[in-house]
């Protein structure tokens, strides 16, 4: 089925109990992480998606109950020298995930493609090269059973001018804004013809994109945080680890200790 941001606009407010569903959504993750731990999982999340569209949010929620010996979160921006003088997968190896751990890519290898693409930082044979490049690199962390969520968080250009105004208006949050918000918003027709495009070339059945609408922001971290926990139950198992009988003996041992289910 073909992508098409506009089926994402609504911004329909969350009719639920967003505290409530919210924590019940972050204890789910929590299990879900302690999975990864018993059974030495891994599993990358990366998230795409328009400036202010609310990528932060979703991941500082995402995040907030998970053990930090564990995870990581990558906010990707330009290349360094050392990145640029490589391929341009190559920063993004270096940041997988090892076993028992999630890494999270505020933003991802999907420059290439986007940003890299409409601004001119490569040419047009490099991008176009890009996706395949993307897909037989997806395929492959899929193929080293490495889980993989992708998440696409889209706003209208409506939305994202008044976000962008409670930026500079919010002393505190100024920091979040600049130069480059407004030269990717003039090209916004360049990057939805490119949006496309990737949408048609890497939505694919091993690697399948997720478009939040995040007009919203508390129905979009509900969206995604459904998404990826869905996602993630589906791919590691969920049986609760047995308890380690060694570990039960010592127990015993030092307290009294007796199993009780």
């Amino acid at each position: 089925m073909t992508i098409s941001l506009s089926d994402h606009e609504t911004g329909a407010r969350y009719e639920g109990d967003y505290g409530k569903d919210l924590a019940a959504l972050q204890d789910r993750l929590e299990r879900i992480q302690a999975a990864h731990i018993a059974y030495g999982q891994r599993s990358v999340i990366m998230l795409e998606g328009w400036d202010a569209a609310g990528k932060g949010g979703i991941i500082q929620r995402m995040t907030a109950s998970l053990d930090p010996r564990f995870y990581e979160v990558w906010p990707i921006g330009a290349p360094n020298d050392a990145e640029k003088a490589r391929h341009f997968l190559w920063r993004f190896w270096t940041r997988l995930p090892g076993n028992r751990e999630i890494c999270v890519f505020d933003r991802s290898w999907y420059g290439r493609v986007l940003v890299e693409r409409v601004e001119g930082f490569a040419t047009e044979a490099e991008w176009r090269k890009g996706y395949d490049e993307i897909n037989e690199f997806e395929a492959q962390l899929a193929g080293s059973a490495t889980n993989l969520v992708k998440l696409f968080v889209h706003v209208t250009q409506e939305e994202q001018d008044r976000r962008f105004a409670d930026r500079l208006d919010d002393p505190w949050k100024r920091w979040k804004t600049g130069s480059e918000d407004y030269r990717n918003r003039a090209k916004r027709q360049d990057y939805l013809a490119a949006m496309e495009e990737m949408f048609q070339q890497t939505d694919t059945r091993w690697a399948p994109w997720k478009v939040i609408d995040g007009n919203n922001k508390k129905a979009a971290r509900i969206a995604a945080l459904t998404h990826v926990a869905e996602r993630l139950e589906a791919a590691v198992p969920m049986t609760p680890p047995e308890r380690d009988p060694a570990v039960v003996k010592l127990a015993r041992k030092a307290f009294g200790y007796e199993v009780n289910d």
